[in-house]
């Protein structure tokens, strides 16, 4: 459920104590091994951990106004759900997070970047932590970048002019004026040099 509050403080205080308690212990192994470079505020509804303008200054393609958000913490209807951009975006980091989930024994119930859990037993709390420390801020943009470039995009997520489409007008050849025919013109000199 999206929360209306606009501190990390208030959302946690607005989550009754057995759905707080799961969140804050998420929480601590997030912030635990988060790079220094992110931010935990609020955003969307939920604890938002991004790359705030500061280290982005861009911000998030589709709403520059906000940071780039990497990772976030919620409590949903009837599950706690931690979304994992960085694993979502990104196929081997994909691969990895599903192989080591797997290698706990705990049961993953994952969407496109959501992992939902209804009880913080359910969840591999190492391997949340684990790919939260995989994805530094920096090297986080630069993937950012290179998905928005895959796209035919540059890094504020605009369309690009494409580079083939400018080569191919620069070197379009043009119409050359059309030979005379050599026999037309000697009938034509010769025509005037007889008169």
């Amino acid at each position: 459920m999206k929360s209306k509050a606009t501190t990390v403080t208030a959302y946690l205080a607005s989550l009754p104590a057995d759905r707080r308690a799961g969140i804050e212990a998420v929480r601590t192994v997030i912030r635990r091994n988060l790079d220094r470079h992110y931010e935990e505020s609020m955003l969307y509804g939920m604890i938002g951990y991004a790359v705030p303008h500061r280290v982005w200054p861009l911000g998030y393609h589709c709403d520059p106004s906000k940071p780039l958000m990497m990772a976030a913490l919620s409590s949903q209807k009837n599950k706690l759900t931690v979304y994992l951009m960085s694993v979502y975006s990104d196929t081997k980091e994909r691969a990895w997070f599903q192989k080591a989930w797997a290698k706990t024994g705990k049961k993953l119930d994952m969407g496109g970047c959501c992992v939902r859990f209804t009880k913080v037993e359910d969840a591999a709390l190492d391997v949340i932590g684990e790919a939260i420390r995989r994805t530094p801020a920096k090297a986080y943009v630069e993937r950012y970048v290179q998905t928005l470039a895959s796209t035919g995009r540059g890094p504020d997520g605009k369309k690009l002019k494409p580079a083939v489409a400018a080569k191919k007008t620069a070197s379009k050849p043009t119409k050359k004026p059309a030979k005379k025919s050599v026999k037309k013109t000697n009938a034509k000199a010769a025509k005037k040099s007889s008169k």
